[in-house]
C-alpha cells in the first residue's frame, strides 16, 4: 500500500475512533484494539465502495485495497494489525499523555513482510482522542531495565533513530548485539557526570555471562575474599583513588562500578585502601609485610597507607587484569584505549593502569614499587 494511501485510511480510522471515546469510551486495551480492527476494516470497505470519493479519483491506480483484517491474530505479534506490507500497532491509557512504553528493541515478534508501521493511540485520559503517528517518528527514546525497550511519543519533536544516527529499518535489520552498540553510545550520551550505564552487555538479554544480583548487599557484610576480589577489580578500574586525600570525588565511580556492576552498596569507600586494616597496619604495632618494606623503611608520604594497600593486592589486581572485561576499561578509564594499546592482554592493562596511577598519584610515583617486573 502507497504510504499516503495508508495515511488516508488512519486519519478516517482515528476520526472515527475518536468520535467514539469521546462518547462510549473505551475502558480496556483489548477492546480498543479489537475496535481498531473492526473500524480499519469498515473504512476500508467504504474507500473501496465510494467511487466518488476525491481522494479515491486522485488515487485510482491504489485501488481497491481489497483489505482483509485478521481479527485473531496470533498473541504478541508486532505490529497488532498487519495489512499486507503495512501495519498498525495500537497503544491505548487512560492517562492524560501521548507518551508510552512500547515493544522490546528485540523485535522478537515482529512480522518481517510489514514494510511501514503507524502506531495509532488512545488517550481517554484529559480530552479523549485517538491519533497516529509513524513508528520511526514516533519512538524518541530507549528504557534500558532488563530487557531495553523503546518509548514513544505521539508528536514527538525528536527521533530516536535520528538521534542514533540510524534509520529504523536498518536498525530493526541488525542483531541484538549490533543493536545493543547503538543504544549503549545513546544512553552513555545522556549520562551526567559521575553516571554509569546499570548494564554493559551487548546482547541485552540473558545470554551475557554477568549477570547484576537481585538482592542488593553490603560491603561490609562480605566475607574478606569477595572484598579482596572487589578491591582489585575496583582499583584498577579506578585509579583516581590514588589522588590526594583532599580529591572531593576521587571514590565516586569505584562506588558506582560495586552498585551498578556487582550490587553491592560501599558505603565507607575511603577505608578500603587508605585505612590501616586495608594498609596491614593493624593494632599494637602489628604490621603486615610486603615486599617491598625495604624501600618503605622511613618514607611517610600522602598515599603511603594507600601504597601499602596496593603492594597486599598486587596478586589479585593481576588476576583481575586477566577476566576483567574490555568494556569495562573502556566504561571506568573514560575513553577508547584499544588503538593505544593491546588492552586484551593483561600485562599491557597493569602498564596502562601504571601510567594512569601516576598521573593521580602526587607526591610519590606507583610505578617505582608496583609491578616492577612487567614494566
Amino acid at each position: 500500500m502507497e504510504l499516503k494511501v495508508f495515511h488516508h485510511l488512519l486519519d478516517l480510522v482515528c476520526k472515527e475512533l475518536t468520535s467514539e471515546a469521546q462518547s462510549t469510551g473505551f475502558t480496556k486495551a483489548l477492546v480498543f484494539e479489537n475496535r481498531v480492527r473492526e473500524v480499519t476494516q469498515e473504512i476500508a470497505n467504504r474507500l473501496d465502495s465510494d467511487l466518488t470519493d476525491p481522494f479515491y479519483k486522485e488515487n485510482a491506480h491504489d485501488f481497491p485495497l481489497c483489505l482483509s483484517v485478521d481479527m485473531n491474530p496470533p498473541l504478541q505479534g508486532f505490529p497488532d494489525v498487519v495489512l499486507g506490507d503495512v501495519g498498525i500497532e495500537v497503544k491505548f491509557t487512560e492517562a492524560d499523555t501521548w507518551r508510552c512504553i512500547a515493544n522490546s528493541v528485540l523485535e522478537t515478534n515482529k512480522v518481517h513482510s510489514v514494510k511501514h508501521i503507524c502506531v495509532v493511540y488512545c488517550k481517554m485520559g484529559g480530552v479523549p482522542e485517538v491519533r497516529y503517528d509513524d513508528w520511526e517518528h514516533a519512538v524518541m527514546h530507549v528504557r534500558t531495565s532488563h530487557v531495553p525497550r523503546f518509548e514513544l511519543e505521539i508528536g514527538a519533536t525528536h527521533s530516536l533513530f535520528t538521534t542514533m544516527g540510524i534509520s529504523y529499518d536498518e536498525f530493526s535489520a541488525l542483531e541484538m548485539a549490533d543493536k545493543m552498540v547503538y543504544i549503549r553510545k545513546y544512553a552513555r550520551s545522556r549520562l551526567k557526570e559521575g553516571e554509569h550505564l546499570w548494564w554493559l552487555d551487548d546482547n541485552g538479554d540473558d545470554s551475557s555471562e554477568h549477570a547484576l544480583p537481585l538482592n542488593a548487599r553490603l560491603y561490609t557484610n562480605l566475607d574478606m575474599e569477595e572484598k579482596t576480589r572487589l578491591r582489585a577489580e575496583a582499583v584498577l578500574l579506578c585509579p583516581q583513588v590514588l589522588c590526594s586525600g583532599r580529591s572531593r570525588h576521587k571514590y565516586d565511580d569505584l562506588v558506582m562500578f560495586m552498585l551498578t556492576y556487582h550490587g553491592i552498596l560501599c558505603h565507607q569507600a575511603r577505608d578500603l585502601f587508605s585505612a590501616g586494616s586495608a594498609a596491614g597496619v593493624g593494632g599494637n604495632g602489628k604490621v603486615k609485610a610486603t615486599k617491598m618494606d625495604d624501600k618503605l623503611v622511613g618514607k611517610d608520604f600522602d598515599g603511603i597507607y594507600i601504597l601499602r594497600s596496593l603492594l597486599l593486592l598486587e596478586d589479585d589486581m593481576r588476576k583481575a587484569a586477566t577476566y576483567l572485561e574490555v568494556k569495562l576499561f573502556e566504561e571506568y578509564w573514560g575513553e577508547t584505549i584499544s588503538d593505544e594499546i593491546d588492552i586484551n592482554d593483561p600485562k599491557e592493562r597493569i602498564r596502562y593502569w601504571l601510567k594512569k596511577a601516576d598521573q593521580n598519584a602526587q607526591s610519590w610515583k606507583p610505578s617505582e614499587y608496583l609491578f616492577l617486573d612487567i614494566q
